[in-house]
Formats: structure tokens, C-alpha cells, sequence
């Protein structure tokens, strides 16, 4: 049956997106969705543009969400809207400038790179509790250990209960992760919030007592000279623990599957350790963790040859954008030595991904471990089973075997 390409949550779209956005672009780069009520860009000139332009495009998107709930919804749902509205994935200047300029200089390459030898450790020890089995379930085996070990560590909460952020990241995740008509999704996300706040704020608290050199503490610091308020701070602790393993945990998990799909590019890095970095890169653009991301027309604007009206949303499909062939010859063909390799999978202009540096260096210390101590697996599953979500590419689970 031809793909109802007004239908974002259609099982062909969630379980073969870039086919899907293929076939969209084919048929009109700059699309009015009936269905979904909104704008889907799928060619990178577009996304870039859209990206990039701040001004008239907003990331506020917890106050369009307000506008359309009704007083009993927003009373209801407050507590997640009181957190994520805070994130700096959901606001727009001059509050984005300010959060971001304070966190920037703990994110840039050279302030990441102190914790490879970490996550080189980490990775280690995993693999030397895998490598005997000969088999794994990938994703709560192994790819979300590795970034929420570190982003704890970073924190400096290294001994809060990792079962229990799961849990409640999961919960959180059901606000993105589940359709709109979900039955109780955004109360299972509200649980979620409010819980992995109460298990923060004391955390908090206590550094506001007795500070240490961690980066709850330099928020801390921060609130002292009126830069940041409490809210704020557990706001950012809370999207930094949530975003900080997640999407990480999705790329990993994701690099593994397009490896184990193409065991020559495996065998490749095997032998080649050194082309790690630009394997990384290749697998962000292949298939990376962030599908799309939503932006707002402030104003009236032309992308594309279409007139988008103030108000409007806009999705900036960053997988489709990723494999566009005008800008990347044979889209489609995994090769881990691809140059130039401009991909978008960080997104772009002032919300490009705050953490991307350290996310780069979590997947390259995930992926050679895995590469350099093991043969190329074999996915031990018939089916893959995706979480249904426009925004991420995020697998239930990975079985592979050795």
C-alpha cells in the first residue's frame, strides 16, 4: 500500500523514516501536513534556513502547547510545563542566551575531553561483563549506562539510584515519545517530572551548603550572583540528566544496529580505529537519535517558495535533511569515511545541541570498545520495535549476539 504521507505516526514512517521522507520530498520539499496541522521540511537548505533563523522562528514550545489546553488541562499538567518550560530547548532569547552562556564553557570539546579516560573505563568494564556471554540487549545493557554514568558523575551525583532515573526518564519521555492521543501521557510524563525533581532538589540543597567542584555546585554558584534562580537550576539538572543519556543512549544504540546491518563497515573500523571520529559522524547522519525538532513562525516567511503564517509550526525533519541527495551523494549508502559530512543531527544556529561535544566522545568510546573487542554481531531479533514518536529514533530494545 503507497505510505499516507500526511500520516507522521504511520508504522512505515516511525519503522522506516527515511524511506518515508523520501517519498515526501519527492513530492514537495516544503509540505503542508493537513493532519498533523503544520509545515514538514525535508531538504537541508530548508531545515537549515529555518534553523538558523531564530528571529523568526521560535523554540517556545511550551507556551504554544498552553494555548491549547484549556484552564483545567494546564492546572493539570502544570508541573511538567513548569519544568520543560525552562529547558533550553524550549525557550528563545535573551533567557536562552543567558542560561546558555553559563553551562557553554562546561560542554565545549576541550572541557569533555577530561572525562574519555572515564568513559574509556566505563565502556571496559561493561564489555568485560558482555564479552563472555557472547550477547547483549544493547540499550539498557549498555547504551544508556554509558552517558547517564557520566552526566551523573559530571553533576556530581554519582550514587543516585540509576534504576530509578530510568524510570522516571522514561516517564518523561512519554510527553515526546507517545502519540498526542495517548491515554494518560502527559500525566505518566507529569509523575515523572515531579519525582526526578523531588530526588534533585535536595541534591541541590545540599551543594547550596556545601559546594564542591561539580556542576551543580557552579549552578549553585550562579543563583548566588542572580543569574540563574532555583527554578532554573532544577530545571537544567533535570533536562541535563534527562537529555544527557537519552539521546546519547538512542545514537549508540542506533550506530550499533547500522554497524551490525553493515559488518564490512564494522570489520573496517575494526582495523582502522582510527577512523572513529568520522564513524561517529557517519552514524549521526545515517541514522541519528533526533528524527525532528518544532519551531514556531513569529512572523510571516517564505521557506521554499511557501508562505508560512505567523503562528504556524514548523517540523524540520533532521533525518530527512540528513539524507537529502543534494547534498550528500548516495544518502543511503552507510560509509564511515564520508568527507565532507555536514550533517544536522546537532540541529543548528543557537539551539544547535549543547551537549554534542561530549555526546560525540560517549558514541566514539562506546562504538570502538564494542568494535575493537568484538566481531560484528548479529541482530538476534525478527523485528525491531520503535518507540512511536516524530521527534526521536528511539528502539524498545536491541538484541544483538557475537
Amino acid at each position: 500500500m503507497p505510505l499516507v504521507l500526511d500520516d507522521l505516526m504511520a508504522p512505515e514512517a516511525i519503522n522506516d523514516p527515511h524511506t518515508y521522507y523520501h517519498q515526501l520530498r519527492e513530492l514537495e520539499r516544503v509540505h503542508w501536513n493537513e493532519r498533523w496541522g503544520g509545515w514538514v521540511l525535508t531538504g537541508y537548505d530548508d531545515v537549515v534556513a529555518v534553523l538558523r533563523d531564530s528571529d523568526r522562528f521560535s523554540s517556545d514550545r511550551m507556551a504554544y502547547l498552553e494555548t491549547e489546553l484549556n484552564a483545567e488541562e494546564r492546572c493539570l499538567y502544570q508541573p511538567i510545563f513548569a519544568v520543560l518550560a525552562k529547558w533550553l530547548v524550549f525557550i528563545d532569547p535573551p533567557d536562552h542566551t543567558r542560561i546558555r552562556r553559563l553551562l557553554n564553557t562546561r560542554f565545549t570539546p576541550r572541557a569533555v575531553e577530561q572525562y574519555r579516560p572515564r568513559v574509556r573505563s566505563i565502556v571496559n568494564n561493561l564489555l568485560t561483563e558482555i564479552e563472555p556471554r557472547r550477547r547483549m540487549e544493547v540499550i539498557h545493557e549498555f547504551a544508556y549506562l554509558v552517558p547517564l554514568t557520566v552526566i551523573l558523575e559530571l553533576l556530581g551525583a554519582p550514587a543516585l539510584d540509576r534504576d530509578l532515573i530510568k524510570q522516571w526518564s522514561e516517564q518523561i519521555g512519554t510527553f515526546f515519545f507517545l502519540r498526542a492521543d495517548e491515554p494518560r501521557r502527559r500525566e505518566i510524563a507529569c509523575e515523572g517530572v515531579t519525582s526526578l525533581v523531588n530526588y534533585l532538589r535536595p541534591l541541590v540543597a545540599q551543594r547550596r551548603e556545601s559546594p564542591t567542584l561539580d556542576l551543580i555546585s557552579a549552578l549553585v554558584a550562579c543563583e548566588d550572583q542572580q543569574e540563574l534562580t532555583e527554578a532554573e537550576i532544577i530545571a537544567t539538572c533535570v533536562l541535563l540528566v534527562f537529555g544527557g543519556h537519552e539521546t546519547t543512549m538512542n545514537l549508540i544504540a542506533n550506530g550499533v544496529l547500522a554497524l551490525a546491518n553493515h559488518p564490512e563497515e564494522w570489520d573496517r573500523l575494526k582495523a582502522d580505529p582510527k577512523l572513529i571520529e568520522s564513524a561517529v559522524e557517519e552514524l549521526l547522519r545515517y541514522d541519528g537519535s533526533v528524527k525532528a525538532t518544532v519551531r514556531w513562525a513569529r512572523s510571516e516567511a517564505v521557506v521554499g517558495g511557501k508562505t508560512i503564517k505567523a503562528g504556524q509550526k514548523v517540523l524540520c525533519a533532521l533525518s530527512a535533511a540528513n539524507r537529502d541527495p543534494e547534498h550528500f551523494p548516495e544518502p543511503d549508502r552507510l560509509d564511515i569515511t564520508r568527507a565532507p559530512n555536514p550533517h544536522v543531527a546537532f540541529g543548528q544556529g543557537i539551539h544547535i545541541c549543547l551537549g554534542a561535544p561530549l555526546a560525540r566522545l560517549e558514541a566514539q568510546e562506546a562504538i570502538a570498545g564494542l568494535t575493537r573487542r568484538l566481531p560484528a554481531p548479529r541482530i538476534s531479533t525478527p523485528t525491531l520495535d520503535y518507540h512511536p514518536t516524530v521527534v526521536s529514533r528511539a528502539l524498545r530494545n536491541l538484541p544483538i549476539e557475537f
